[in-house]
């Protein structure tokens, strides 16, 4: 059997839905004021169309998530180091972890509004776990660390959504500050593997 391909018409909506959504999450002064409504009137379809393709709001964030995403997911899976595969963990964490925390402070609201979307928890989103997943893989290579995986949530929380969004929003830190305050707790995770 020969899957039915979208119709262009569909194709279209969607990647006017996801336009206006981006547009939207990025000029919104929290991701709470941004409605279906708001995208659907923004994207010039109706609210059906919206929950046809993506079933609701938070399906609608996740499949503009993953959108965003996806340069930085190919960059790990298969690019080049620091963040491709075959980098020593001792380089590749750091590195792993700066680019995570950029791509949060550059969609702010939008990983905002998937870490606050249905249960409000960041842990229960797909994206948590593979970045957990690797993470803790790269973790579990460095010498003298014994839990990666307690490491990896550590480190991560340091990227939250909402921690970004309170240290650049609220607290005004520069990107440059929160990238060097992240790098030098890293570099404090990683101590002892650092100097084995």
């Amino acid at each position: 059997m020969t899957e039915r391909k979208p119709r262009k018409d569909a194709v279209r909506n969607r990647a006017a839905v996801l336009e206006a959504a981006d547009t939207l999450f990025a000029r919104c002064a929290g991701p709470a004021d941004i409605t279906m409504a708001d995208i659907a009137a923004a994207a010039g379809v109706g609210k059906g169309t919206l929950f046809r393709a993506f079933g609701d709001r938070t399906g609608l964030i996740r499949a503009l998530h993953e959108t965003r995403l996806a340069p930085l997911r190919d960059a790990v899976a298969q690019g080049p180091p620091p963040l491709g595969p075959g980098t020593p963990p001792l380089r590749r964490v750091p590195a792993l972890l700066d680019a995570v925390l950029c791509f949060k402070l550059d969609n702010r609201h939008l990983a905002l509004a998937l870490e606050e979307a249905g249960s409000g928890s960041p842990y229960e989103a797909g994206h948590y776990d593979r970045w957990h997943a690797l993470l803790r893989d790269e973790l579990e290579r460095v010498p003298g660390l014994t839990d990666g995986s307690f490491a990896a949530h550590a480190l991560l929380a340091a990227t939250r959504a909402d921690l970004v969004e309170h240290l650049a929003g609220r607290q005004g830190m520069t990107r440059e500050d929160l990238r060097a305050r992240l790098a030098e707790f890293t570099a404090r995770v990683l101590g002892d593997g650092r100097r084995s």
